[in-house]
């Protein structure tokens, strides 16, 4: 069973921050729940292949930009949280964020990102 920090390192780097669909595909299967449920200032998506979509579309319209974690994670029973930022590799961050998961049986069941 994966650990909550594992789980949010993979949601950051092994499916938002992976360009190569392939490997994403595979991160997205190990890491959430197949009803996952993913909350954003832009809506919410729902499953395996919605998010495969939001994330694509992402990385699309932000080549070159890279997700870095920038404090420590914490979590509290079944919650995860984790701040990042997103930009340019190398340069000042373009947007910041706070990704909270909800994680039941080793899966990510619910993601919310908040910009901050």
């Amino acid at each position: 069973m994966e650990t909550i920090p594992d789980l949010m390192h993979a949601n950051l780097i092994e499916v938002f921050g992976e360009r190569d669909r392939d490997r994403r595909r595979a991160a997205i299967a190990r890491t959430y729940s197949e009803e996952v449920v993913m909350h954003d200032p832009e809506g919410v998506v729902t499953g395996h292949t919605a998010l495969d979509v939001k994330v694509q579309t992402l990385l699309d319209g932000a080549p070159g930009f890279v997700f870095r974690a920038v404090a420590p994670l914490r979590e509290c029973d079944d919650l995860g949280m984790l701040a990042w930022e997103f930009g340019p590799e190398g340069e000042p961050p373009v947007v910041t964020g706070i990704d909270i998961a909800l994680v039941s049986g080793g899966r990510i069941t619910s993601l919310h990102t908040i910009l901050t």
